[in-house]
């Protein structure tokens, strides 16, 4: 595929999430795709690839992904973004659940993406949990974020 159907095919990858389509999503990889979240070290395969989706689509009903800067280099697509949400449900984290806040988050992040015949064969997701959990007012007390 050429950068700019590379390009355009990311950028409509982001909008499934938006409208928080799980289901096509999942069709946005390749059979052996993989989305990995770098802040926790963990990846997804298989249908798995829409948990964070949902998970962060549960604990910000209203998240929105501001994409500001788009580079393209073949089949390798980087993103610079930001995560807009209000924190109005509970938030599953490593090291436990953050109840809601009401507070508004705008995380920045950086996505890197390997395209494969028109679908996403990886995706290295780098969000700043410390900036989310500055944001949300617990990052210094996480242990009575998470009750415990």
């Amino acid at each position: 595929m050429s950068d700019n159907a590379n390009e355009q095919f990311i950028r409509s990858a982001y909008q499934v999430a938006e409208v928080q389509d799980l289901p096509g999503w999942i069709d946005c990889f390749t059979e052996e795709g993989t989305f990995t979240d770098m802040s926790i070290g963990v990846t997804y395969r298989g249908k798995d690839v829409a948990q964070p989706v949902a998970a962060y689509a549960k604990a910000f009903p209203d998240m929105h992904r501001e994409l500001y800067d788009v580079y393209v280099q073949g089949d390798i697509v980087i993103v610079e973004l930001s995560l807009n949400g209000t924190h109005n449900g509970p938030l599953e984290t490593a090291t436990g659940t953050i109840a809601p806040t009401g507070k508004t988050v705008k995380v920045p992040c950086c996505d890197v993406f390997r395209v494969r015949d028109g679908k996403i064969e990886s995706f290295n997701c780098y969000p700043s949990g410390t900036v989310m959990f500055a944001q949300l007012g617990i990052l210094n007390n996480l242990d009575a974020a998470t009750g415990k």
